[in-house]
């Protein structure tokens, strides 16, 4: 009974592994939320992508997601996170996982750019699980973005109602700019 539990759970952990490979996990993702073995992570990327898997560090600092795009994507992606562990059964790697399909999926939907990488959305939610960093509401859309715990929020303006000089410059809008200005030229 216990042989077959165990091969019941690996292949639970080879299918978990499997999606998180898909939604672009790195393997010290992939190694701290699963049982496998590195070497049977590594077989297992390669397989799946085609390719070896990235090597590096992992992101480790805070200041990511304080900067204006990140900040806003992360906030989203946050809220949504917080909404399934809230309302639905989903704990864990998984509700991470659903919840950064979510946030692609509304990506999508509205043609938005993609920011945040699903190893980002994962240090995210450890970022807030360890307490260096929280949301706070704008005090003027009253929307929930991420903030330092320990800089000041009175009066707290969110990155969408005060927007910084440069931004929504973005390599996909820099080419929706240039085709506009080509095509009143031609």
């Amino acid at each position: 009974m216990s042989k077959r539990q165990s091969l019941l759970s690996e292949a639970r952990e080879i299918q978990l592994a499997i999606e998180l490979i898909q939604a672009g996990a790195r393997p010290q993702v992939l190694e701290s939320e699963t049982s496998l073995s590195r070497e049977r992570l590594l077989k297992l990327y390669k397989e799946v992508k085609g390719v070896s898997p990235p090597k590096g560090m992992l992101p480790y600092s805070t200041d990511w997601f304080l900067t204006w795009m990140p900040n806003v994507h992360g906030s989203l992606y946050i809220n949504i996170y917080r909404y399934i562990v809230k309302n639905t059964e989903c704990k864990g790697i998984e509700a991470v996982l659903r919840s950064y399909r979510l946030y692609l999926e509304y990506l999508q939907s509205n043609d938005i750019e993609e920011v945040l990488s699903f190893t980002r959305a994962w240090t995210l939610v450890r970022f807030f699980e360890g307490r260096m960093l929280e949301t706070k509401p704008c005090s003027k859309c009253r929307g929930q973005f991420i903030v330092h715990p320990d800089d000041l929020h009175e009066n707290f303006l969110c990155g969408l109602c005060h927007m910084p000089s440069r931004a929504g410059k973005t390599k996909k809008s820099k080419a929706a700019d240039e085709s506009v200005a080509y095509h009143k030229v031609a």
